[in-house]
């Protein structure tokens, strides 16, 4: 493609750099903008989280110490770096509240935001917020979101919900997967592990990464684990950190398989755990994406995943390169586990695929979201 004339500065908005797969695809992002050459901000409410030290050096990261109450905060600390940066276009994402619009419509420059939605909001919504926040925040997604010059949605599942909430056109909605595959990443893959569970000739490991939270609905994968593992030999590992916690390592000893499930804790380098896993599984109730799905694919691993809403049936091309499962349903993970291990797809098949979501493929796609944005800036203003 085609270099944009004077080439355009970028900022990316997100609360912190959390430990989460839309903090990753961001960070990613960032990444493959500054490559590109292009003036790269990363514009945190909040410089913390486990992925800080990953920012790279062509990267300059902005906090703006927002401080309580956090809305109001970032909200003015964001108008005010608006007003002195004027980047051509501010890339934010996480931030249902709408703050990157309500921030450039006060500092009344001429910035461009697109939202980049990556979870099922719908979905969000009505299962872990039904507060009275939860009961106003579609309707502040449905007031706010169409001021916004882009939307870019990390899934098809996910450009369909937040037209229903907003009432565009799921035409309007560009679809651009996140970019979750890069030459770190790769690297990382290689690396060794010293969990005895590793080790040759151990059984085969099935392995679970997210966060530990109800979303996740590592009881169902507990649960069928608890059937693979009557059928045959196999250790169940879940990296990742989260409230669920106690609750689940409750259910671990309840079912007797203390000896056979681990829960590591938050992990620098789950990638080099996903490429020496035998099957690698995800249970959760919904996804905006599913990255953790596409890096398992990228590393040759064999996948199963529930087909929630909505991300891991795209990433699999519904069923093709992993099988997938009704959500919540133990016994079909269970079954769905036993026979990927007994009949893996090759690795070089689902490397091939993984493809799809580079760093350098995903990248270019929202460089051309950046020109499309910038042109009808352009006609807007002759």
């Amino acid at each position: 493609m085609d270099q944009l004339p004077n080439q355009p500065s970028i900022s990316i908005f997100l609360p912190a750099l959390a430990g989460g797969g839309a903090e990753r695809a961001m960070l990613h992002l960032a990444q493959g903008l500054a490559e590109r050459g292009f003036k790269t901000d990363l514009v945190l409410a909040q410089a913390e989280g486990d992925y800080l030290s990953s920012v790279p050096a062509s990267v300059r990261v902005v906090d703006l110490q927002a401080r309580f109450p956090v809305l109001i905060s970032k909200t003015i600390a964001l108008r005010h770096y608006l007003q002195q940066e004027q980047p051509t276009v501010l890339f934010s994402a996480l931030d249902i509240l709408s703050s990157a619009i309500w921030a450039q419509r006060l500092a009344g420059v001429p910035t461009r935001v697109i939202l980049c939605v990556q979870t099922h909001l719908s979905r969000q919504f009505r299962n872990h917020q039904p507060n009275t926040m939860g009961r106003i925040r579609p309707l502040l997604v449905r007031w706010f979101y169409p001021w916004s010059d882009g939307i870019v949605a990390a899934s098809h599942g996910v450009a369909v919900d937040v037209a229903q909430i907003t009432g565009l056109s799921v035409d309007r909605i560009p679809v651009i997967h996140n970019p979750v595959v890069t030459p770190e990443v790769l690297q990382k893959m290689q690396a060794p592990i010293a969990h005895p569970w590793f080790a040759p000739g151990e059984p085969p490991v099935i392995l679970g990464v997210g966060r530990l939270v109800s979303q996740k609905d590592f009881p169902t994968l507990i649960n069928a684990f608890a059937q693979v593992r009557q059928q045959c030999s196999a250790r169940l590992m879940i990296l990742g950190e989260g409230e669920d916690r106690s609750q689940l390592e409750l259910q671990i000893q309840q079912l007797g398989l203390t000896a056979d499930v681990a829960l590591p804790g938050f992990v620098d380098n789950p990638y080099a755990y996903m490429a020496k896993a035998k099957v690698f599984a995800l249970s959760s109730i919904f996804e905006g994406f599913g990255n953790v799905v596409a890096e398992a694919m990228a590393a040759g691993t064999p996948i199963v995943s529930t087909n929630c809403d909505s991300g891991p049936a795209e990433i699999l091309a519904n069923g093709q390169y992993g099988k997938l499962v009704a959500v919540g349903d133990a016994n079909a993970l269970a079954e769905a586990i036993i026979a990927t291990i007994q009949h893996p797809l090759p690795a070089e098949v689902l490397q091939q695929r993984a493809q799809a979501f580079s760093i350098a493929a995903v990248t270019e796609q929202y460089i051309d979201v950046l020109q499309h944005i910038i042109h009808q800036s352009s006609l807007q203003a002759s």
